[in-house]
Order: structure tokens, then sequence, then C-alpha cells
């Protein structure tokens, strides 16, 4: 599956797609369009971004394409092996999952806008694309350059639709090497960077973060940051980057970088957990429909308490730091959803319902602070039942090395197992209150504090604070 992309029209915000697909061999042939992407668990229907849809022979021939679901389309091949289809797409989405553009800029999430064949997924994919403006080039994908034309490789679709591309004459881009592994750090938007320190500190979370599995799953990685004017926080992660979109950009450098840190030590935990450390339900993405899974929890509660720990661990930021990012987790749960009728496990599967939205009071908890806190409560049974010989760290590397490295996937009971592992008799307590129950978990949560130097306090008027040993 092959695909050319352009911006004919520099004043509106169509670009120009041509999807190619060869070796057809069916009379009749499904074209599919992702409804939803990795990393945000809920349809987002692309397909209300396409227009002005054609199909054609490789001859040049007009074949006909009808829509027979939202987002699936049907082709009357004719007997041609090699089809073309000819559409618009509406780039216009300023985020870490969407797709914009404008005269010198290029953003690119292929899943937006890459229509596929299911039969054809693992196969290689070429994405080229034509845009003047493209000095810099920052993806994860290997290319080449020749005058406005990038041509961009990727071994199959799932890997095409897992990296971003941001296109540009102005993108600072600076490396730092660590253990091995080159680390890219692209940067799009009016902001002065000191280097020197950014790079000695993502050197210092990202070698803390390969000591936790002891080795790193890709050879090279990008961390993509795109400074917007307007206030926003958002990061997508993939399996060899991270998009990250991050502003006001008028901010201090200083006043915003604990943001950058945050949201980078975040995305680079996903390499591990969530792009190899992935649950069973997820391998394969189907991208046609949701693909339910409970275990949430894990993939997005863990790396959340991870990446705010990771970065204090490494001495990137201090203690009084890591007391406010841990003030802010414990805050957005116990002063929102303390009384939620849900369950953790119940309001992960329900993410594909509501999760990215407020939803009804006292309904949902948030995989992210309440499945945070699980982690911490969680390292601190590891603790107690190990004499301080083992923590959540140990968890990790058995996730790794049983699910993630072989990619084999994990389930909810390969999850309890392992937990059983590490804190024996105390396991059905821990899923009975912490991960299936809907009782306050304030208690348990103030025990493990303590065993990090912190307190939990709570005034009369129900608001939160952290308070130092």
């Amino acid at each position: 599956m092959n695909y050319k992309i352009s911006h004919k029209n520099t004043h509106t915000k169509y670009i120009q797609v041509e999807a190619c697909f060869s070796n057809v061999s069916k009379k009749l042939l499904n074209v599919n369009l992702p409804a939803w992407r990795p990393g945000r668990y809920e349809i987002q229907n692309f397909a209300k971004n396409i227009g002005n849809m054609t199909c054609e022979a490789a001859n040049g021939e007009h074949l006909s394409i009808k829509k027979t679901k939202k987002d699936v389309w049907q082709v009357k091949a004719k007997g041609h092996s090699e089809i073309i289809i000819k559409y618009d797409f509406y780039a216009d989405i300023q985020n870490a999952g969407g797709s914009y553009v404008e005269s010198k800029f290029l953003y690119l999430n292929p899943i937006n806008f890459c229509l596929y064949l299911e039969d054809q997924q693992n196969e290689a994919c070429q994405l080229e694309i034509d845009f003047a403006a493209n000095t810099d080039v920052a993806t994860g994908m290997s290319f080449q350059k020749e005058g406005s034309i990038t041509i961009l490789k990727a071994n199959n679709f799932h890997d095409l639709v897992d990296s971003p591309i941001m296109l540009s004459s102005a993108i600072q881009h600076k490396t730092y090497t660590c253990q091995g592994h080159l680390f890219h750090i692209w940067v799009k938007g009016k902001i002065e960077i000191p280097w020197d320190k950014v790079l000695t500190d993502f050197e210092k979370f990202t070698s803390e973060q390969i000591g936790v599995f002891g080795e790193f799953p890709v050879g090279e990685y990008h961390f993509m940051l795109w400074m917007m004017s307007k206030p926003y926080y958002h990061g997508v992660e993939h399996h060899n980057s991270t998009m990250m979109t991050l502003g006001p950009d008028a901010q201090n450098f200083d006043e915003i970088y604990i943001d950058i840190l945050g949201l980078a030590s975040h995305e680079l935990f996903h390499t591990w957990n969530v792009k190899k450390i992935r649950p069973k339900e997820l391998l394969p993405y189907d991208y046609s429909q949701e693909n339910y899974f409970g275990t949430c929890f894990v993939a997005e509660g863990l790396t959340t308490f991870y990446g705010d720990w990771l970065l204090y661990r490494s001495g990137v930021i201090d203690k009084k730091q890591y007391q406010n990012e841990l003030e802010t987790t414990l805050k957005r749960h116990f002063e929102v959803a303390d009384n939620a009728t849900q369950s953790l496990l119940e309001s992960s599967f329900d993410l594909w319902l509501d999760g990215y939205e407020k939803g009804i009071p006292d309904r949902k908890v948030s995989v992210y602070n309440k499945g945070a806190i699980a982690g911490l409560i969680l390292h601190h049974l590891i603790q107690l039942n190990s004499n301080k010989e083992k923590g959540l760290d140990d968890l990790m590397k058995e996730l790794w090395l049983a699910h993630g490295k072989p990619l084999k996937g994990y389930s909810y009971r390969d999850y309890q197992n392992i937990c059983k592992k590490l804190i024996g008799t105390n396991t059905s307590k821990y899923f009975r209150e912490i991960i299936t129950g809907n009782q306050s978990i304030k208690k348990q949560t103030n025990e493990a504090l303590r065993s990090l130097n912190f307190t939990l306090i709570e005034d009369q008027n129900g608001t939160i604070s952290v308070d130092d040993l």
C-alpha cells in the first residue's frame, strides 16, 4: 500500500491524498479507514474529514466506488490488479493526534487519512509527500528527499500509522546518546531552549528508564514537540517516537519546562508499557472498531506514576517538585472521583464510552490518576512483602520479559499472577480494594505515601494536599 500527499491549494486546509493498492485479486474490494488511533481509546471517525473521493485503475479507467459503512468503501475492481483512490483530507487539527497544514508547515498523523486493505496490513508501505518547506523532516520513519519530494518507508501499515511526521523549514533539532541508543529532540515553535540543560536532563531520565527494564526496545527514538501559541498539554506515544503539543509558547521556558519533562518522561515510558507490554486485546490493533480491554489502569496508570517518579529518581526534579506532582495527581482523584461508583477495572473497560470527557457526576474514575495511585500502593505492598528488597520495578521487569519483549500480550489474569508473585497473600485484598472496589482508598494511599516520606492531608473542606514528613 503506497500513498502520495500534496497540498495544491495553499489557501485551504485540504491536502490531497492518493492511495495506491497493488496485487488486487478480488472483483469487489473493501477499503477501510481507521476509526480510532492507538493511544486514544475512543472512536474518532476520521472519515468525516474526507471528501471528493474518486477511484481509477492504473491505466486511468474510472472505477465505481461506493461507501458501505461510515469508514468503509467498496470498489468494483473489474479485474484490475492495481487501483488508485484519490480524495481530499481536511487537515486542521492542532493536537498531538491530528493533522495540520499551513503554507510552511505540514504535520501528519497517517492514521487520520490512510486507507487500508485488511489483508495487506503486514506488507511494506511507502508515503510520498510533495511539500516545498521540507528542509527539516521529523519522524521515526526512514526517508529520503529530492527537491520538494520526501519519500518515507515503513515496514508495514501498523508502523506507518504509528509514525507522526513534521515537515518545516524551521524545526530545532538536537540529539543525545544513552546506553548506545540515539535520541532526537525536535521542536517546532517560537521558544528559546537552553539546550545544554535539556539534553543533560533528558539523558538522565532516559538512563533511569532503561535501567528499570535493562534494555531499550528500539534503535532510535524521536521526541517531537510542537509549541503552540495557545494553552495546551497533549502527548501521544508511538513505537519509536512521541508527538507532544504544549503551549502557550509565550511562557517563560522555566515555567513550561516541568510540563515538557513530565510529558516526555510519560511518553518515553510508553515505549515499553503499551507499545510492547500490550494488553492481549490490542494485539494486533483492530482499527475498525473499539478494542475493549480492562487493564488500561496498567497501561496508563502505571505510566502516569512512573513518569514523575523517574524524573525524581534520576535527579531531574527535586523532592519539592515531585511532591507537587504527586499532589496534583492525588487532588485530581480524591477531590473529583473519590465517591465514584465505578471501580478502576470498570472505568478501564468503559474508557471507550466516556473516558476522555467529564461524564456524569460520581460515576467513573480516571485510569490515569487512580491508576497511578494504584501503582503507588502496589509498590508499597511489594516492598512490605520483600523487606524492601523489591518494588514496582520488579513487576515491570517481569511484564517486559514475559509479555513485552516477546510481544505476546498480557491478560488481566496474567497481571494478577505477577502481582501474586510479588505481594503474596495481599493480592486478593489489593485487587478487591484498589482495582475492583469503589470505596475510598485514602488510608491505603497515605500508608504508601509514608514509605516515600510524604503524607496525605485533607482539610475540612475536602481539599487534598501532600506534606513532607
